[in-house]
């Protein structure tokens, strides 16, 4: 007669808690959701800006309209091309803000430091001044078609006289910027640098167009 080794009911109760917790554990980690990394933020910065030149008594006070951005860089997305005409963005990468909103101050401060007005003011629609400058963001993108790849800055101006809403000039400036390495940061880095490139060209043309067209009185 052969024998039937029986497992005690202790031990067998052990085993049995411990599958069902297993068990338990599985279900509940399949119900957690999966840790995702937190994304990092990056600002826009103007180049270091020395004490202004000093204004001449007659120069005209600018308002600047907040600045606009075309349709897919109106956001805090830090857009990316692989492909031309498809904009994708980074996932875990994204400016601190807008960076039309961004744009604002960083346009004030490069204007007032060529001297060529009373006043610059960054203000909505009411404010009223001699000069009105209007932007918008055409594209800010990294460009991954090429190696390195590089970030292209462009921004359309135009420079209004506030009285008669008469454009004196517009310009559409651009700036190309190699990146320092093929990542988002590495974007960022040639982003600010073409920001303040295009900054630069603004601002020396805003003190042209002042210098050598007549203003409404």
């Amino acid at each position: 007669m052969k024998t039937i080794n029986t497992m005690p009911a202790a031990r067998f109760g052990r085993l049995l808690a411990g599958a069902v917790s297993v068990i338990a554990l599985c279900a509940c980690s399949g119900l957690r959701p999966a840790a995702t990394a937190h994304p990092a933020f990056y600002a826009l910065d103007g180049a270091p800006v020395n004490a202004p030149l000093p204004a001449k008594a007659a120069a005209p006070t600018l308002i600047v309209n907040p600045p606009h951005a075309a349709a897919g860089f109106d956001s805090q997305r830090i857009i990316y091309l692989r492909e031309n005409h498809k904009l994708e963005y980074f996932a875990n990468s994204e400016w601190i803000d807008p960076p039309a909103r961004m744009l604002g101050p960083l346009l004030v401060s490069a204007i007032e430091n060529t001297g060529a007005f009373r006043a610059v003011v960054l203000t909505p629609g009411a404010a009223t001044g001699d000069l009105r400058l209007d932007t918008e963001i055409i594209r800010l993108q990294h460009e991954f078609q090429s190696n390195p790849s590089r970030v292209r800055f462009t921004l359309r101006a135009y420079l209004v006289d506030d009285k008669t809403r008469r454009v004196l000039a517009w310009r559409e400036f651009n700036a190309a910027v190699a990146a320092t390495s093929e990542d988002p940061y590495g974007g960022v880095i040639a982003a600010n640098r073409a920001v303040q490139i295009v900054l630069k060209s603004l601002s020396q043309f805003c003190a042209e167009t002042v210098d050598n067209a007549p203003l409404t009185k």
